[in-house]
């Protein structure tokens, strides 16, 4: 199993650090990718290695992608590649896992339509606007998508998260 975030500085810290852990621990490799290598800093001052540019991601060779908030989704969702690979996940029913502002990508790749999701409460009006069913709730699964609104939501948003990926790692072992 492989697991790609897209982020970039001024990131969610624990919107990042709970779920690269949390998977970690699971034994589940992890990349995280930015518009450039090297170290990303998140709101806090907490900081992650991006080990790979957007560039050189291909969504192929991952099984989940994890789009933490902060303020780094604002730059995220401006970037072709990550829209790219994005839609990419969409387009093979791989799982997707967004919290607070990480929807800002999948709103600007225009993924949400008639889909269930939560968000951040100040970004609830863009999601509406982008043909998401909104809820307001601490997670919301629809189909291959989990959503979450804020860092106390991570505990039920990696729960989620994790039951997904299981379920994707079971599919893909009965194909193989």
């Amino acid at each position: 199993m492989k697991v790609l975030m897209i982020s970039a500085d001024q990131f969610e810290d624990t919107e990042l650090l709970f779920p690269l852990y949390r998977l970690q621990e699971a034994g589940v490799s992890v990349d995280i990718a930015s518009l450039r290598a090297g170290v990303i800093t998140g709101k806090h001052g907490y900081e992650a290695t991006a080990n790979k540019t957007l560039d050189a991601v291909n969504a192929d060779d991952y099984d989940l992608l994890i789009l933490p908030g902060g303020k780094a989704p604002v730059v995220v969702r401006k970037e072709r590649k990550a829209i790219e690979i994005a839609k990419a996940f969409f387009r093979s029913n791989k799982p997707v896992a967004a919290i607070c502002h990480g929807q800002q990508t999948l709103v600007s790749a225009d993924l949400l339509k008639g889909r269930r999701a939560t968000c951040y409460s100040n970004m609830v009006r863009e999601l509406k606007d982008a043909g998401a069913l909104y809820e307001d709730s601490e997670v919301v699964v629809d189909g291959n998508l989990v959503t979450s609104r804020q860092p106390s939501d991570l505990p039920a948003f990696m729960r989620e998260t994790m039951r997904l990926l299981k379920k994707a790692f079971s599919a893909e072992r009965k194909a193989a």
